[in-house]
């Protein structure tokens, strides 16, 4: 690094929909995973800090809930936490896929972006590249030239990879220049339990009914360094979901589904934790509690 080229380090989001790859995204960046991803939309609930580290910048990355119009307390909550990191940010990265026309749901994002974009800069971004042709592409970028005036416009695929040194670039030009915000070798803020209990969220999302994702919550009550052994955590997480019938669908045949998700939830919480897990899972009906301000507190939101 010369002289005229200074260290810079800041934030930078992605907004978009719900299920625009922002994740997905935010992870490829990373290069590990920070944030879950699902195919279900509004899988984000927190806003997720990711750390790139550069040898000329650190950028960190807040990964948001999508924005949407709110039919419970919960949806207002995650739309609260999108506008509060927004207004607190160097950069703001507005994702659209590149096989999704524009619709009302962009639009609407766009006119609350509008309003930041006189002094945070916004950069349109054309996600899922590997998903559509060059001209579908090449229509996406026009297409968003007319939603609003963007600081940079830059096509990417998280899956292969294209063009995400050049997203970094873009973002990183934005940032003011100043030290390094977080030690060497971090790649997230977030408390291990938060991470953990993601994860098992991530892992009840897959392969459930369309109706359940909003309805599950997960808390991480400890983790316990089981004794006379080194080797090997005890975690004890609570899933929650709103009714007896969501309770149902969790557990599966004779315990058969929760007995999978804990598997897979616990395979990846050894990689994040570098140690062997028991993963004690329980699930638990707390009624409503998307609408139940005490609940939502209790949950974590």
């Amino acid at each position: 690094m010369t002289a005229s080229t200074q260290y810079r380090s800041g934030f930078a989001c992605f907004v978009g929909r719900p299920n625009t790859g922002k994740s997905t995204l935010t992870n490829a960046l990373v290069g590990s995973k920070v944030a879950i991803t699902s195919s279900k939309p509004q899988t984000t609930r927190h806003a997720i800090r990711g750390i790139v580290a550069r040898p000329d910048a650190q950028l960190i990355i807040v990964d948001t809930p999508g924005l949407h119009r709110p039919r419970t307390l919960l949806g207002q909550r995650l739309n609260d936490v999108v506008r509060a990191t927004w207004s607190e940010v160097d950069v703001i990265g507005f994702c659209v896929p590149a096989n999704e026309k524009i619709g009302p749901g962009d639009k609407y994002i766009a006119a609350e972006l509008v309003k930041l974009s006189r002094h945070t800069p916004v950069v349109g971004v054309v996600t899922k590249t590997d998903t559509a042709s060059k001209n579908q592409i090449a229509d996406q970028l026009m297409a968003l030239q007319d939603v609003l005036e963007f600081a940079d416009l830059v096509p990417v695929s998280a899956k292969d990879g294209f063009q995400l040194d050049a997203l970094a670039d873009v973002l990183v030009t934005r940032l003011p220049e100043g030290p390094q915000l977080y030690p060497d070798g971090e790649l997230t803020d977030e408390p291990e339990a938060t991470l953990i209990a993601e994860l098992i969220r991530e892992s009840a999302l897959e392969g459930v009914r369309d109706e359940l994702p909003h309805s599950i919550a997960v808390t991480v009550e400890e983790i316990l360094a089981r004794e006379n052994r080194d080797d090997m955590l005890d975690v004890y997480a609570n899933l929650f979901v709103e009714r007896d019938s969501q309770k149902g669908i969790v557990l599966g045949h004779k315990g058969e589904r929760l007995r999978t998700v804990g598997a897979t939830a616990r395979r990846q919480i050894e990689a994040l934790l570098g140690s062997k897990v028991y993963l004690h899972l329980h699930v638990k009906v707390a009624k409503d509690w998307q609408r139940d301000p005490k609940q939502l507190r209790r949950l974590g939101f």
